[in-house]
């Protein structure tokens, strides 16, 4: 399709049954994301289950992450995401459970202009063992979400709510 002023035109995006009752949500409607592959080998995003909130990004390079380094993994893809969304490169539990394996930056943003690699910033937690990555392994995820661009207005003092100033872990236990 024809792109027009910088935006992109997708086809109509396919409806799929909410998990919720129709009175409350409806239908969710799955967002098409285009995926380029930049490197021999790399892998396009995969679902594990119907019905996971995120693709599963795949290492395109070894690495290897001793105790306390962190890393710059490469996917070998880049990703269109559709204006009005964003991309959110999250951890995999079963890394951080099994081997210590945290995002860097979690999660980590891509706006929806950005045509780049997707990286992933690994940082092993583990005291003492080296984590090794092979290519293809599952490295992090990427879930898709609207977003409400903000539009800063200076004022002079803000509206009173419950909480007030409190900060973090001001709610208690």
């Amino acid at each position: 399709m024809p792109l027009r002023a910088g935006r992109s035109e997708y086809p109509p995006v396919r409806e799929t049954p909410s998990p919720f009752p129709s009175s409350a949500v409806g239908r969710v409607r799955a967002v098409e994301l285009r995926v380029a592959k930049l490197k021999d080998g790399a892998k396009v995003p995969t679902r594990a289950h119907d019905g996971d909130a995120g693709v599963d990004l795949h290492a395109c390079e070894a690495a290897h992450l001793g105790p306390g380094e962190r890393w710059s993994v490469g996917t070998g893809v880049a990703v269109e995401i559709l204006d009005g969304h964003a991309g959110l490169v999250l951890p995999r539990s079963g890394l951080a459970r099994d081997h210590g394996i945290a995002l860097v930056n979690s999660p980590g943003l891509i706006d929806s202009g950005y045509r780049g690699e997707v990286r992933v910033l690994l940082l092993n937690t583990d005291p003492a063992e080296t984590f090794r990555i092979a290519p293809g392994d599952r490295i992090a995820q990427l879930v898709i979400v609207p977003i409400a661009p903000a539009e800063p207005v200076e004022v002079e003092a803000l509206t009173e709510s419950a909480r007030g100033d409190g900060g973090f872990g001001s709610s208690g236990r």
